[in-house]
């Protein structure tokens, strides 16, 4: 058995029972998160008509995200959606770290929307700019894969991005060293390609289909999320290189992650919760 999600003794990430219940109708997905109040929610573009009847969009916000936006102008409307986003409020958020609670939404989908067969994850700095069922069609159906994620940009040997991460002041020094000496003693090569795919990923747009293979990847990602650095870049190579078994991944280039997304980046820096 592998434990998928996360402990606390209150709970935590709590929706409405309306919003629930919504989510359980989802069968396709599109979703993004916006935890912290720090990025502002942008529109999807691009879409069909087909999609618009099909395809469920769905924004997770905490009230710290809800309270930026009124500010800023964006009010919810009684049908609890601003233009194609439905806005999904979670309260008792699990981690004191935004980027963890981030990674609920962005892993756990099947966790949340537990009848749904398809997902497109969207980083909340970024704006959605296709038809997600030609993106389906393009990224998991011609190619015949269960998941879909772009390959990394600048780097392709984790080790080196753990480098790169440090210097970026992304993560302390300290916690990325834990981390490679970890997979360093367990094995993880400094291979720049596993199964011939480019072993290191940019997640912030991910599509997959909903089967026990990826739900257990993406618990197995999310555990070392939570065990090591939030820096998911970090430890998707490496699950992927323990879970010999999912090989039906289609590494996309860096060309077609810039042609789904108009990447605008964060617009002001995330409120930690305060205990």
């Amino acid at each position: 058995m592998v434990h998928c999600g996360f402990y606390s003794e209150n709970g935590g990430f709590r929706v409405s029972l309306e919003d629930k219940n919504y989510m359980q109708t989802c069968n396709i997905v599109v979703s993004t998160c916006a935890f912290g109040g720090g990025d502002d929610l942008y529109q999807p573009i691009g879409m069909s008509e087909a999609s618009l009847q099909k395809v469920c969009y769905v924004a997770f916000w905490d009230e710290i995200t809800l309270a930026a936006q009124e500010k800023e102008g964006r009010r919810i409307g009684e049908d609890q959606y601003i233009e194609k986003w439905r806005i999904v409020i979670v309260k008792n958020l699990p981690f004191q770290d935004q980027r963890l609670n981030g990674k609920i939404p962005k892993m756990l989908g099947h966790r949340l929307f537990p009848h749904a067969r398809y997902s497109i994850w969207v980083d909340s700095k970024s704006q959605f700019r296709r038809d997600p069922l030609g993106v389906l069609e393009a990224l998991l159906f011609r190619t015949n894969s269960e998941l879909a994620i772009s390959e990394h940009g600048a780097r392709s040997n984790v080790y080196d991005e753990a480098k790169a991460v440090v210097k970026k002041n992304k993560a302390t020094p300290e916690e990325v060293e834990v981390q490679m000496i970890q997979y360093h003693h367990d094995g993880l090569p400094e291979d720049k390609r596993f199964n011939g795919k480019k072993a290191l990923a940019e997640a912030s747009i991910i599509a997959r289909e909903h089967t026990p293979l990826t739900n257990l990847f993406m618990c197995l990602w999310f555990n070392e999320v939570v065990r090591f650095t939030s820096r998911d870049q970090l430890s998707f190579p490496y699950v992927l290189w323990r879970l010999k078994v999912l090989k039906n991944i289609n590494m996309f280039p860096v060309c077609t992650r810039k042609d789904l997304v108009n990447s605008i980046g964060h617009v002001r820096k995330a409120k930690p919760l305060v205990n």
